[in-house]
């Protein structure tokens, strides 16, 4: 019976071979390493049992067992099981030439990653630009992954879109078109620790699909879209607007104004520019705003500072407070860090880039790139809630809107916070606000980005009411 059941099981291997079941071709033959290549690392790749086998050896670079074949536009699924202490990934799109790191592979991958980060089916830019999507903005697909099992997953690339998927559920969706084409090739890392050693992972079913491609219905998680001034068909279909269409300054006007400031600030190559004015606040063209109010939302913004720049991006602004060029709001402070004296200003650094202006620091360990490069803010203030508070002290209250508040740079939060709460007014009544009546309490207001007589450039401005 048991030699029935292996001939069968072999028979089927080689039937799902060559099948080619709804446009699938399998590019694993279950017997040997035909159409791939090893390419970097030392690294062991072998065939045991019907599947793929790489194991980790000592004092080589990471390994990659690429295709021969390259890919553009597909949906790729393969399964794997891996150690639990072992991090690997799956590359994409991905390319190795001799004229960039002697040809070190590069490109896209998406990660493998069993330890307690959990970021596994995030995409990762391999020698290049580092993540791109790490998946703590996405706590469901942080859970997709099962440890010490076979785990499915599923990348689908077509035209600008990269999504992926691990067991089934959605984990990153990203937007971007540096590279359209490349080989698929399944990673060893390289280890720094004897222990290490040895330590294997393993692939089977994997398959790839190039012609009559179906993208998959879009979802709610959040996008991470590169392409400048751009929203992708889910963002649209999440609600997101774009602010800045990167040729216009529709859709913003001077604080206390009607219109666009008339100077100090310009569009330049799909980028809108607040001009230097020696640090000066509001010394130039001043604080632009929103046309519209908003009251919970999630508002997303690329920035580049130049050396020494100090900005911000206020929300909930009303107007009522400031001077005729600017006003005050609680401010995601931009600033450069390492060149600005106002990092060193404050209390526990919260006049630091991300942080809430003189109120919270941002978190020590934030990822920040420097004068010169393009950053990520994202804003999201969310929920309505009853100040519990107040009420237990006999004070009429109405309800509180989007009381939580979250800081996030680079897709890592850094800070979140409540509004309407006592310890949120106990920091204000120790700040530089405490003269301002009901400072942070508005239900409603504009998005500003600031002059503060730096130099900043601003794009991919968007926003969605929540």
């Amino acid at each position: 019976m048991k030699i029935v059941t292996s001939l069968l099981l072999i028979f089927v291997s080689a039937f799902t071979w060559a099948a080619d079941t709804d446009g699938w071709e399998y590019l694993f033959n279950g017997k040997d390493l035909s159409g791939w290549k090893q390419l970097n690392g030392k690294a062991k790749y072998e065939v045991v049992d019907g599947v793929i086998v790489g194991t980790t050896v000592a004092n080589t670079p990471n390994s990659f067992l690429t295709t021969e074949k390259t890919y553009g536009d597909f949906i790729f699924e393969v399964e794997l099981l891996v150690e639990n202490n072992m991090n690997s990934g799956i590359q994409f799109r991905s390319l190795s030439k001799s004229d960039y790191m002697d040809g070190r592979v590069h490109g896209y991958q998406c990660e493998v990653d069993p330890s307690a980060r959990a970021w596994s089916g995030g995409i990762y830019d391999e020698a290049r630009r580092g993540w791109l999507y790490p998946l703590e903005q996405n706590p469901e697909g942080r859970e997709a992954f099962r440890l010490g099992e076979w785990n499915h997953y599923r990348i689908e690339a077509i035209g600008n879109s990269i999504r992926t998927w691990v067991n089934g559920i959605p984990c990153a969706d990203l937007v971007d078109d540096m590279t359209a084409e490349g080989f698929i090739a399944l990673q060893v890392h390289s280890i720094h620790d004897a222990a290490q050693v040895g330590k294997q992972i393993k692939w089977r079913n994997v398959r790839i699909k190039t012609e009559n491609l179906k993208q998959s219905p879009w979802t709610d998680i959040p996008v991470v879209n590169l392409i400048p001034n751009y929203l992708s068909p889910q963002e649209r279909a999440q609600g997101w607007q774009l602010l800045f269409d990167g040729k216009t300054t529709k859709g913003w006007r001077g604080v206390g104004e009607e219109e666009f400031p008339s100077k100090g600030w310009y569009v330049e190559n799909g980028e809108l520019v607040v001009e230097d004015a020696d640090g000066a606040e509001s010394g130039n063209g001043g604080d632009i705003v929103t046309l519209d109010e908003y009251s919970t939302f999630e508002f997303q913004v690329d920035f580049m500072y130049s050396k020494g720049a100090n900005s911000g991006i206020k929300y909930y602004i009303t107007e009522k407070y400031g001077s005729d060029m600017s006003a005050i709001g609680l401010e995601y402070q931009i600033l450069d860090d390492e060149n600005h004296p106002d990092a060193n200003a404050g209390m526990a650094g919260n006049r630091k880039i991300a942080s809430l202006y003189d109120l919270i620091p941002a978190h020590k360990n934030k990822i920040v790139q420097k004068p010169g490069k393009w950053n990520h803010a994202r804003i999201v203030v969310e929920g309505t809630r009853y100040d519990e508070w107040l009420k237990g002290n006999n004070i009429e209250v109405t309800e509180f809107v989007g009381a939580h508040v979250e800081h996030w740079l680079n897709h890592r939060k850094v800070l979140e916070y409540e509004r309407g709460t006592q310890a949120f007014y106990a920091l204000v009544a120790r700040s530089k606000y405490e003269k301002w009546d009901d400072f942070g309490s508005w239900q409603s207001g504009h998005i500003l980005l600031q002059d503060h007589g730096d130099e900043v450039r601003f794009r991919s401005i968007k926003v969605r009411k929540l």
